[in-house]
């Protein structure tokens, strides 16, 4: 059994990462670290695990008694943690937030179908970001043969975490969608160094809870048929990833760990249509993905989710 302790343990992330590793038949779960709910009950502040855990809140947290450490507190906390916490040598890491995205410290980039070798034998990964996982599971396929590419996406509200703010709250967010960071979003930086493209990027916020929908346009000398298969001889190996011959769908990913993908290609255009959740593939489905891979287990365990139906 894999042994597992989350620092952070309150935030949206942290939940979606219980929801999952409770049911995962290879983990116990030694340690939720929250200092604001410590003694309280999980389920008192994750709801939808009411009657699937008894677990509570902890102020303390042993690192030498897990095997794996999951980060999910805000950017900018981890290296805090780490300046103030010894790491056992023993001890995987998996974080969670921005901190170690340019692979510093001995961090390997958790994008799977980037580099899934490198992930099965390192012992701390950087998750990426959720734009970023979507963005660059539509970009990887042309890496090398274009240098530039256009994006517009649309994320649901989760995406800001758990915290309410101005854009998030119901009234605002409701039957409304803003342009926001266009062209600086802070994911471009990890797109851009691992797939040496410039991408312009406009982000903006939808009326809906999860998932991310981005559409991704570079040149493309060739034929619809001919970018079919190129994103799908890309991806034939990839456990999650998968490439539609017909029009994608949010709801079709919401609650998986799936990213679907389409291409389209019109007058020397290339659109690839590529959708995720953001909580899941966009964040703690990947990072459970990244911890199967680092143990050594099937990279699907645990993560045989299903999509919504209505």
């Amino acid at each position: 059994m894999v042994k597992v302790g989350i620092i952070g343990g309150a935030g949206y992330t942290a939940g979606e990462l219980l929801r999952l590793l409770i049911n995962h038949p290879q983990v116990e779960i030694v340690f939720v670290h929250s200092s604001s709910n410590a003694g309280n009950h999980v389920c008192d502040v994750h709801g939808g695990l009411w009657g699937e855990t008894e677990l509570r809140f902890s102020a303390e947290y042993d690192l030498a008694a897990v095997d794996v450490l999951f980060m999910c507190s805000a950017h900018g906390q981890s290296r805090k943690f780490w300046e103030e916490n010894p790491q056992p040598a023993t001890l995987k890491v998996i974080d969670l937030a921005q901190d170690y995205r340019d692979e510093h410290d001995g961090y390997v980039y958790g994008l799977p179908e980037l580099q899934r070798e490198k992930i099965t034998q390192a012992t701390k990964v950087a998750n990426p970001g959720c734009f970023a996982t979507c963005i660059q599971l539509a970009l990887l396929p042309m890496m090398g043969k274009t240098e530039q590419a256009n994006v517009t996406a649309i994320t649901g509200a989760t995406g800001a975490g758990q915290k309410p703010t101005a854009t998030t709250h119901f009234a605002w967010r409701n039957d409304n969608i803003s342009v926001y960071k266009a062209f600086t979003h802070q994911h471009l930086i990890e797109i851009g160094r691992n797939t040496g493209m410039q991408v312009d990027f406009v982000p903006m916020r939808g009326d809906f809870s999860r998932g991310i929908f981005a559409a991704v346009t570079m040149p493309f000398d060739g034929t619809a048929e001919e970018a079919h298969a190129l994103y799908s001889a890309y991806y034939q190996d990839a456990a999650f990833t998968h490439v539609s011959e017909r029009e994608v769908n949010l709801k079709e990913v919401v609650n998986t760990n799936k990213c679907i993908l389409h291409t389209e290609v019109h007058e020397g255009k290339l659109l690839v249509t590529s959708v995720i959740d953001n909580l899941l593939k966009g964040a703690s489905g990947q990072a459970i993905q990244n911890m199967n891979l680092l143990f050594g287990l099937d990279e699907k365990t645990g993560l045989q989710l299903k999509a919504l139906a209505f």
